[in-house]
């Protein structure tokens, strides 16, 4: 049984979450703070994590930051700031997902599926990409640059598997969410700049200068096909 670490400092909020999460089939932990999240993830090691921001003492984002240090377990953000800042924020951190406060519990189960799906390998056939000098093992879940193995995220890695699927295709960013997600379940395609910000930070010996991932103006991306 996969294992949902909850860290959501309003009680009912987090016991209608557990509800909802162990009536899917989970096993939930629940947590209020932010250091006794980051005690519980390094002990328990879930398969995933919901992550509300707005936590009292060390916040969401100190949180998800302290995890990503060592961790690429997955994260579902949850927050009430609306702000796209915020937003952009935690997934630059290495959140794979968010939701924005009030949202619906089956809505959130929905999206600890999918998270879990990308995080379990859930791609079509055992075989191993390569394009340029990026290599990705789809049955090990492994991604190699230049022959060096890199630490990617569920979403890190799914997204790169996308774009190394097909050198030279340019995607648009509602075609990655849709990659990702396997349905669009917002179109919040911002989001994808964050996700592809990220992965550059990991392939790209530059990523300022990316080799890789190239951003085709007012489209979307595409990966490198020589």
């Amino acid at each position: 049984m996969q294992r949902i670490l909850v860290v959501e400092d309003d009680m009912q909020i987090a016991r209608t979450l557990r509800d909802y999460l162990e009536v899917a089939g989970f096993e939930v932990s629940a947590v209020g703070d932010g250091s006794a999240a980051v005690a519980s993830a390094r002990g328990d090691k879930p398969d995933l994590i919901v992550l509300d921001l707005g936590l009292p003492g060390m916040d969401g984002l100190d949180v998800a930051r302290e995890l990503r240090r060592t961790s690429a377990v997955p994260i579902v953000m949850l927050t009430a700031r609306g702000e796209e800042a915020d937003r952009i924020v935690g997934l630059e951190l290495g959140a794979d997902d968010y939701l924005v406060k009030p949202f619906s519990p089956k809505e959130l189960v929905a999206r600890v599926r999918a998270v879990l799906r990308r995080a379990n390998g859930a791609v079509a056939g055992a075989e191993v990409l390569r394009a340029a000098q990026v290599e990705v093992d789809l049955p090990k879940m492994r991604a190699r640059v230049q022959g060096q193995p890199v630490d990617l995220t569920p979403t890190e890695f799914e997204l790169l598997t996308t774009l190394v699927r097909e050198p030279g295709r340019v995607f648009t960013r509602g075609q990655l969410l849709d990659a990702l997600r396997g349905v669009t379940l917002d179109t919040y395609e911002r989001a994808i700049d964050a996700h592809v910000k990220n992965l550059r930070k990991k392939i790209e010996p530059e990523p300022g200068r990316p080799r890789y991932v190239l951003t085709v103006h007012g489209v979307g991306y595409r990966f490198a096909d020589a």
